[in-house]
């Protein structure tokens, strides 16, 4: 008889997985957030030589470099419903990258890391739909307005980004599954750093004719491309494949610890009170909203 074990990577999913896929797809997601943050950390290390413009263009190009003559893509023959989140994926991917490194440099790697954490939140409510839910919610609420701490000082542009990323991040989430669903292996998440790269080439040209980068900016940059694009996009798709959505999105959760302690270790970014308070409510939220994902799925009749 043949098990979950057995079956082919394309046809492994979430309802499918066997216990031990889903151990995987924890330690995968768990191993994801380390490297992501840590690689955000060493790309901030290189916003004054090149600033998050040209740190995003490097990772776009770092990620295709590596990925490609790796899984080797096919261009040709796939249908329209396998290009459509391929092409949402890249345009995801830049959104996503350039919005979040831009609230970075303005507000930090713990406050913006932890506003864009709201995105895969609102996927795991969405996927809940209990009424706890409208209770957590409104906690997150106040997590983000004990984070922020609004006043006159506020940066109000750079809070607004890291909510564009947050947005990104959502779609990226449900994307990525898509494609996961829909291609097999790392096939779809290739040609998406092909088309990443793409769109960035006139961008990162016209950007670095007036901005000559520095060997370790560029080295910074290109750490920052391996673990904060390479590495959590190829282990958020495998997770995906093993893990609910639900699940997916609690284990996000520690995505904004990461974060608050590169931004302290690395960049030497020191968080108030009020934003350890603020990172404890959302992630609490979250953790509250997506443990319905952590329960056994019962077996079909």
């Amino acid at each position: 008889m043949e098990t979950t074990e057995d079956r082919p990577a394309a046809a492994l999913s979430a309802a499918t997985a066997s216990p031990r896929q889903r151990a995987a797809g924890i330690v995968m997601m768990l191993a994801s957030s380390a490297s992501n943050q840590t690689g955000a950390a060493l790309g901030a290390l290189a916003f004054p030589a090149i600033g998050p413009v040209g740190v995003v263009a490097i990772r776009q190009f770092v990620t295709a470099l590596v990925l490609v003559p790796v899984v080797r893509p096919r261009f040709r023959g796939l249908t329209r419903a396998q290009w459509l989140p391929i092409l949402g994926l890249a345009v995801v991917f830049s959104a996503m990258n350039l919005t979040l490194y831009m609230a970075i440099d303005r507000i930090g790697l713990g406050l913006a890391v932890t506003l864009e954490f709201l995105g895969p939140l609102a996927v795991a409510i969405v996927s809940s739909r209990r009424i706890v839910d409208i209770g957590c919610a409104v906690l997150t609420g106040i997590g983000v307005v004990v984070l922020t701490n609004p006043g006159p000082s506020t940066d109000v542009l750079g809070v607004a980004l890291a909510l564009t990323a947050a947005v990104a991040w959502g779609s990226y989430i449900l994307l990525n599954r898509a494609v996961g669903q829909r291609l097999p292996g790392l096939q779809g998440t290739a040609l998406a750093s092909v088309v990443t790269a793409a769109l960035w080439l006139p961008a990162a040209a016209a950007w670095f004719l007036t901005r000559t980068p520095t060997s370790t900016a560029l080295l910074l940059a290109a750490a920052c491309g391996l673990l904060s694009s390479l590495a959590p996009y190829v282990a958020d798709l495998q997770a995906l494949r093993r893990v609910p959505t639900a699940t997916f999105g609690t284990l996000t959760s520690i995505n904004p610890v990461w974060a608050a302690l590169a931004g302290l270790l690395v960049l030497r970014q020191a968080l108030a009170l009020n934003e350890w308070a603020g990172i404890a409510l959302i992630v609490a939220s979250n953790v509250v909203v997506s443990a319905r994902g952590l329960r056994p799925t019962a077996p079909s009749k």
